[in-house]
């Protein structure tokens, strides 16, 4: 793995996290500390989800 795969790989589950951040923000009705940090580490969780269900479907 090179830097430059490496550089796509964590801009693309930087992307996913920041996208399912911020729908989680959209459908909770308060946004306090602790309703972020749950919702932040949800979305971490599913972005490296997404992440590898595309490597496993895209082969690489």
């Amino acid at each position: 793995m090179d830097a430059q795969t490496a550089l796509r790989g964590a801009l693309e589950v930087l992307l996913w996290w920041a996208g399912l951040t911020v729908l989680w923000l959209v459908l909770i009705s308060t946004v306090d500390t602790l309703e972020w940090v749950v919702g932040a580490s949800a979305a971490l969780v599913g972005a490296l989800a997404a992440r590898a269900a595309r490597r496993a479907v895209g082969g690489r």
